[in-house]
């Protein structure tokens, strides 16, 4: 599993943003900023959509404050449902990465498989890059306690 120290990996993801939405690998999106990344098992599931992502949509200006120049939400889903679920939680200000593959999520090892119910996921995390490298990371074992923005915000 990725730990602190470790580079982002180089892997395709896609990036949606207010400019739009590109191809890009991870490694080069993270490069010469400091972005708060969190990460979750599906948009439009229940913990993700009621707490996980709304938390980070409110302590979105706080967290920018701190110095950050983007926050973004990682899940293994694919472009137009990340697009549809930003537009849906008025997340606009967040930059969303599909990985709809699951190849950044292989990559850092942070994989969940839930079998049957949707396959190949992420784990749910958050962790600060700077500069394209793992500052501090925060991986749930199983519940929703340590990947929420507030603890985000008390690591900035």
């Amino acid at each position: 599993m990725i730990k602190v120290g470790d580079s982002i990996p180089a892997a395709n993801i896609t990036v949606i943003s207010k400019a739009g939405q590109d191809s890009v690998s991870a490694d080069s999106f993270f490069a010469g900023k400091k972005v708060v990344l969190f990460a979750l098992p599906g948009a439009f599931t229940p913990t993700c959509s009621e707490a996980h992502l709304p938390g980070f949509v409110v302590k979105y200006d706080d967290i920018i404050a701190k110095g950050v120049d983007e926050v973004a939400c990682l899940s293994v889903n694919d472009s137009f449902v990340m697009k549809a679920w930003q537009d849906a939680q008025n997340a606009e200000n967040l930059v969303m990465i599909a990985d709809g593959g699951a190849a950044l999520t292989k990559a850092m090892d942070l994989v969940l498989d839930t079998s049957d119910f949707g396959g190949i996921r992420s784990q749910r995390y958050s962790m600060i890059v700077d500069n394209g490298v793992v500052t501090h990371l925060n991986v749930e074992d199983g519940g929703f306690e340590v990947s929420d923005a507030d603890t985000a915000l008390s690591q900035l």
